[in-house]
């Protein structure tokens, strides 16, 4: 088939990008390229600006909702009633205007249209939205085009931006209409080809712009998508946003935000590369904060495989991360998803807290501070703000069922939605987190020191977290308390950089300073947001952290020691094998271990500055070996224990260089101790 005129265009100007890079190549050698074909597009202040202060309600649509009987799928992942609509939706917008949201995300709902005789399981893949067929028409079991129009405008008149998901990395297997204009994408269906798709997505990011004026895209799988072509998708949006407007709830002409936030669920050097692009040349100007989420649920509750018992210094570890960022990076928290456990089922995984329990609600209220004073665009996933949970749900389904009862764990917390006044009556406990998150809402939308603020942290200790948060005048303490014990925090004025009292703004409680030191009573998992009345010009001043030795004693600290021709106790070569950018979990030459003699293994390694997971494995994975507490410091020897799926040891590399990994085992063959350490200058 002839490509359209504008297709081959497209092609020939994009596919000069790519003779030099592509999404898998390093940044470094992507921005030089991209600097010399073709001039940078900047990221947007304006919209920067305003997305900090984004505070999304995230909705899976056929879960949601039933709002109109005799639409709805009927049939979907998870265990929900799978009749959700966008009728659904429009009925739920005072609500979450209520809870001090300001803007919603919906799941996709262009047609996915069914192929006769097909399976239950592509009938649960259509309900999702996530494999189109028609990217220019609402799918009907959700509603109807006006519909989507009634509720964008209705959205819009309360005060909420609309984000559409743009799927634009794959579709379904039967085929794509044509767009208006006669595109369609290329290649294969799961991924797409670019840049020869390039066209045809650019049509989809722009032409619902320009129809419903949506704000924006979430961007599902991002990494599937090279960054070239982000930037001329990001672009298209950019105008199409500057060429339409609407009327805003105070009653303002405003044009569409035009933000875009990316899903890349992998750890800060992936999502930089994959997503954000390079200083010189960005490409995605936000993404979601997946490292922080896991951070987050890992201090107050477990993550899935049922790791946790962080506390505030793993946080502050986490923030600090950002710096691997380039400038224009924002990232965008959340607690939850779609496709993760709910906070109350990690709670009840990690054996912590069922609903019964007042700790189950001190937590949820705790994680939930922690996302109101993050720094940037927050989004939280509907029922999270009511605790809501799988009933009967909490080990881990191995069962090859699960997907068909709605267990599993990607997806069981795509459950129907609670909403109160529209679906259901919240009892006494639901109706508190609520209330609790609805003043932290008007908390993050009053203090811009919270959305946007400076964050300098004070105390991250394993029982408390502190930050300092300023913007402009306005000036805060946050603290949260990450165990469950009651304790005295003492911070001097220095520290707080405050001149006078601290006023807590939730509770009202003043605290004045005596002989220059604040006490602070804090109870387990307390939070607070304390107003500083009387900012130091100069602000806090944070005492000089003495920094851990990275590189150890002794033979395991020796990145030269020689491999000796004999058997070790190791029966097949192991590796170390995670998330590094060089490896993303694969097993590489470059990082398998050699014999040193006395049950000593080692391997020398190039790393980049990040936090990763990993562990000590076998090509056929087993055996596998992990660190006894799932966590290793540069230079500091630890005991291993033999692992498995889920297990993964956390490391956090402070600065890029050589490291050597050492593994030693006993003489009865079992695991001893395991070290990394940087190699001397």
């Amino acid at each position: 088939m002839t490509k359209p005129k504008a297709l081959a265009v497209a092609i020939s100007a994009f596919s000069a990008l790519l003779i030099t890079g592509c999404a898998s190549q390093s940044s470094d050698t992507a921005s030089k390229a991209n600097t010399r074909l073709t001039p940078a597009y900047e990221c947007s202040a304006s919209t920067h600006a305003k997305a900090n202060d984004l505070r999304i309600y995230q909705i899976m649509v056929e879960s949601f909702v039933d709002g109109e009987k005799g639409t709805g799928h009927g049939t979907g992942y998870g265990t929900s009633h799978h009749q959700g609509d966008l009728q659904g939706i429009i009925d739920s917008l005072d609500y979450i205007k209520s809870l001090g949201m300001n803007a919603i995300w919906m799941t996709p709902i262009f047609n996915s249209e069914p192929v006769p005789g097909q399976v239950h399981w592509d009938d649960r893949l259509d309900a999702t939205g996530y494999f189109a067929t028609d990217y220019f028409a609402i799918d009907p079991r959700f509603g109807t085009l006006e519909q989507a129009k009634e509720l964008v405008e209705k959205a819009h008149a309360k005060g909420l931006y609309v984000f559409f998901d743009g799927v634009f990395g794959h579709h379904k297997k039967s085929g794509v209409v044509p767009s208006p204009s006669g595109l369609l994408p290329s290649g294969n269906h799961n991924p797409v080809d670019y840049p020869e798709s390039l066209p045809f997505y650019q049509e989809v990011a722009t032409w619902w712009v320009k129809e419903l004026k949506i704000d924006g895209w979430r961007l599902d799988q991002a990494y599937q998508v090279p960054t070239e072509a982000w930037t001329e998708i990001r672009k298209a949006v950019d105008d199409a946003s500057q060429s339409v407007t609407y009327q805003n709830h105070k009653g303002e002409t405003v044009n569409p935000l035009g933000y875009m936030v990316a899903e890349i669920w992998k750890e800060e050097n992936a999502i930089q590369q994959e997503g954000y692009g390079s200083q010189e040349a960005p490409a995605l100007c936000s993404a979601f904060d997946f490292p922080m989420r896991y951070r987050l649920v890992e201090t107050f509750a477990v993550n899935e495989n049922g790791i946790g018992g962080k506390g505030g210094n793993w946080l502050d570890e986490g923030m600090n991360l950002h710096s691997l960022y380039p400038a224009h990076a924002q990232p965008n928290l959340m607690l939850g998803n779609h496709d993760v456990l709910r906070f109350g089922d990690l709670l009840q995984r990690g054996g912590i807290a069922n609903p019964d329990d007042g700790e189950y609600w001190l937590r949820h209220k705790a994680a939930m501070s922690f996302m109101a004073a993050y720094t940037g665009p927050i989004t939280l996933y509907y029922g999270d703000e009511i605790g809501d949970e799988t009933p009967d749900f909490a080990e881990k389904q191995l069962d090859n069922n699960c997907a068909i009862r709605g267990m599993c764990d990607d997806h069981s917390g795509r459950t129907s939605a609670k909403i109160d006044g529209v679906t259901a009556a919240l009892n006494q406990q639901q109706r508190d987190l609520k209330d609790y998150v609805s003043s932290l809402m008007a908390l993050r939308d009053k203090h811009p020191a919270l959305s946007k603020g400076e964050r300098i942290n004070l105390r991250a200790e394993k029982e408390i977290y502190i930050d300092h948060k300023q913007s402009g005048d306005d000036a805060l303490l946050y603290m949260v308390s990450t165990d469950s014990a009651f304790q005295m925090v003492t911070l001097t004025t220095a520290e707080a950089g405050s001149e006078g009292r601290l006023v807590d703004l939730l509770t009202g409680e003043v605290f004045l300073p005596k002989n220059n030191e604040y006490a602070i009573r804090m109870k387990g998992f307390e939070s607070r947001f304390l107003r500083i009345a009387r900012p130091v010009a100069a602000g806090p001043k944070v005492s000089k952290r003495d920094a851990d030795s990275m590189t150890g004693e002794g033979f395991l600290a020796q990145c030269d020691n020689p491999t000796v021709n004999e058997a070790g106790p190791a029966q097949d070569t192991l590796f170390v094998v995670g998330s590094f950018p060089d490896s993303n979990w694969m097993h590489k030459p470059a990082r398998a271990f050699q014999y040193k003699g006395n049950g000593v293994y080692q391997t020398v390694t190039n790393e980049r500055k990040g936090s990763y997971r990993f562990q000590y494995a076998t090509a056929s994975w087993s055996p596998q070996y992990t660190a006894a507490d799932l966590s290793q410091k540069p230079g500091q020897p630890a005991a291993g224990k033999n692992g498995g799926y889920g297990t993964d040891t956390s490391v956090m590399i402070p600065e890029a260089g050589r490291y050597v990994w050492s593994l030693t085992f006993k003489d009865s063959g079992e695991i001893d101790q395991v070290m990394v350490s940087r190699c001397a200058e």
